[in-house]
């Protein structure tokens, strides 16, 4: 099935390496706003700006990455980066993505370790959360209105925010009743699951992309079941290796060891993004093994919240904090750091695995009705639980105290400016959260 497009001469010119570099890397260093943020921006400049994907060619791959463990906006940046430049494009545009906020949270957390608190970052972090209100908002309302194109995948979507919201149903089991719904609906209602969302064509004629509806697979994005395995056995190796260094230099009760262990296994357990499994972080670094306390858990949750890059970084201010307090070396700040990078590195490791060995299995499906109708249907399912996510930074920033006190009539200000700049005047993420937090600081010193 042909997409209506203009001519070809319209098409972009595929980016160089260097220009991919430069924008995984400004990317990473904006990426403000969660995975739902994250995602909103990765559409506005890969699909409307950039042309570098087309629009259900980018759908087709965050579906793929929803299914999996672990950032799905840091994966759906490796597989796109793959898709362009194939394993080195993946593994840059992954690690770009999560760098910047790396040393960011490596240097804020040596000051929260010197310093205790520190008001001014504070005072940041209340401009900014309300922002991140607006920014999430927007994202859902970006993807809705391309994805719900029709009363049955609106109601998968509302179905989808009362299950999380109301019910408190696992992500894992909505992903998996609403690819059910659309393998069901595929087969009973092919036009109301197709990528055209139960039109006779897709969403009308688009400028050409890069990587386009109608582009042939790459020879690079061709299913082999060789190069799935020796992708696997990469990854499994390259975890061995590293995990039996840490053994071999601390003994398997060695922190760092034992942080190896920890968070492989919470990137396997990752579904539905950083919150669903943010209380077996708890569990393991509080209450386990005591690399920090209960408040500072909180406080590092606030600092991922206002970093850029995936909410799951918050491993690295945990790691930074357990390899101080565990003294893995002698010198406080390199101790700090090995924690940081042990965490991180293990938390997203299966992550590339995951992008770079099955992606091309994936790339296979593309176009095919009973393979993108449960696809379809979880990208609706993905609005709702995006509208749960905004519902709950909502509920926790304007009512800090709780329901039954007023609201932060504050915030409630700084969220109605932002969101009037984003939907009104189309402000961009990185003006919007440098005037919030701005606003924040003003506050903070005034208050």
């Amino acid at each position: 099935m042909e997409t209506p497009h203009t001519s070809s001469s319209d098409r972009p010119a595929v980016p160089s390496r260097r220009e991919a570099c430069a924008y995984w890397l400004k990317l990473g260093c904006i990426s403000f706003g969660g995975p739902a943020g994250q995602i909103a921006l990765m559409h506005a400049d890969l699909v409307d700006r950039k042309r570098w994907i087309s629009e259900s060619r980018f759908l087709h791959a965050l579906n793929y990455c929803m299914l999996l463990p672990g950032p799905e906006a840091q994966q759906l940046a490796t597989y796109i980066g793959w898709l362009l430049h194939r394993t080195w494009g993946g593994i840059v545009a992954g690690a770009l993505f999560a760098l910047p906020s790396l040393l960011l949270l490596i240097a804020l957390s040596w000051i929260y370790v010197v310093y205790g608190s520190v008001p001014w970052i504070a005072g940041a972090f209340y401009g900014i959360k309300p922002a991140v209100v607006a920014i999430v908002l927007q994202a859902a309302h970006r993807i809705g209105s391309r994805t719900l194109k029709n009363p049955a995948l609106w109601t998968i979507a509302a179905a989808a925010f009362v299950a999380i919201f109301a019910l408190s149903v696992s992500f894992p089991y909505i992903v998996l009743g609403a690819g059910l719904t659309g393998a069901i609906g595929g087969r009973v209602a092919p036009r109301l699951f197709s990528n055209s969302g139960g039109h006779g064509q897709k969403s009308g004629p688009h400028r050409p992309a890069v990587i386009d509806d109608d582009t042939p697979l790459a020879p690079h994005t061709r299913f082999s079941p060789k190069h799935l395995a020796l992708v696997a056995a990469a990854g499994l190796l390259l975890w061995g290796l590293v995990e039996w260094t840490l053994y071999d230099a601390f003994g398997w009760h060695g922190a760092l060891t034992q942080m190896g262990w920890f968070f492989t296994k919470a990137a396997l357990l990752t579904f539905g993004g950083a919150y669903a499994v943010l209380p077996y972080v708890y569990q393991g670094a509080v209450e386990q093994h005591a690399w920090l306390s209960a408040p500072q858990m909180i406080d590092g949750l606030a600092l991922g919240e206002s970093t850029p890059g995936p909410l799951i970084m918050i491993v690295s201010f945990v790691g930074f904090l357990g390899g101080v307090s565990q003294a893995v070396t002698e010198a406080p700040l390199l101790a700090g750091i090995a924690g940081a990078c042990v965490a991180t590195f293990f938390t997203f490791l299966p992550s590339f695995v995951f992008i770079l060995a099955g992606a091309p299995l994936v790339e296979t499906t593309h176009g095919k009705l009973h393979y993108t109708a449960p696809l379809t249907a979880i990208t609706a399912a993905v609005v709702g639980v995006i509208v749960n996510l905004a519902v709950f930074f909502a509920w926790h920033v304007f009512w800090p105290r709780g329901l039954s006190q007023p609201p932060d009539f504050v915030s409630l200000l700084i969220f109605t400016a932002a969101a009037i700049a984003l939907f009104r005047f189309r402000l961009g993420v990185i003006p919007l959260i440098g005037a919030s937090l701005l606003v924040g600081l003003v506050h903070s010193l005034v208050a």
